[in-house]
């Protein structure tokens, strides 16, 4: 149980922590940013259960207004922008990360191939289809021009999923105990 929360709060700190990395703007107000690699780290290492309490935990406390977000946002006001999609799918993403990494894993996959394989199906298709839908809402765009201007952030997604699959296989190599539980 310790062990759980221990994991839980060090990967919300992550997932703050590269909020610090600056954010670049470049459509509608959402903003390219590399907090969406801590959510598919917390799926792909942490798991599903912990992973998407890791980022409950993130979400949180960004909502009580500290600024973990990149560019330094935070509070209740965030869950009202153009982000909020993203937001609101940030559990669902590591959930479903860390359910395919683990079920695709007992399948006997290749571990960097499986690994960046659940991190985009939670970590893109998954987080796209709730930041689309939220992005369309706030901004009162069609679902179509909607998914036309996120697609400029897909391709960073993909090589963040990328990253996620060797940096998850290099940590598993130090730390097997890590997913123990």
């Amino acid at each position: 149980m310790e062990r759980s929360l221990t994991l839980i709060a060090l990967f919300a700190a992550l997932i703050a922590a590269l909020g610090l990395i600056p954010k670049f703007d470049l459509a509608g107000g959402v903003p390219i940013t590399a907090q969406s690699l801590g959510v598919m780290l917390a799926g792909t290492l942490l798991g599903a259960r912990r992973g998407a309490l890791a980022v409950l935990l993130f979400l949180f406390l960004v909502a009580l207004g500290l600024p973990l977000l990149a560019g330094g946002r935070g509070g209740l006001g965030v869950f009202a922008g153009p982000t909020v999609g993203f937001l609101v799918g940030f559990p669902v993403a590591a959930f479903v990360t860390g359910w395919a990494t683990r079920a695709w894993a007992r399948a006997g996959g290749a571990r960097v191939l499986t690994t960046t394989l659940a991190a985009l199906l939670g970590g893109v298709v998954v987080l796209y289809a709730f930041g689309i839908v939220g992005f369309a809402m706030v901004t009162d765009r069609s679902f179509a021009a909607s998914a036309a201007i996120m697609g400029v952030f897909v391709p960073g997604d993909v090589i963040k999923a990328v990253l996620a699959g060797f940096i998850t296989q290099a940590v598993l190599r130090a730390r097997p105990d890590l997913v123990r539980g």
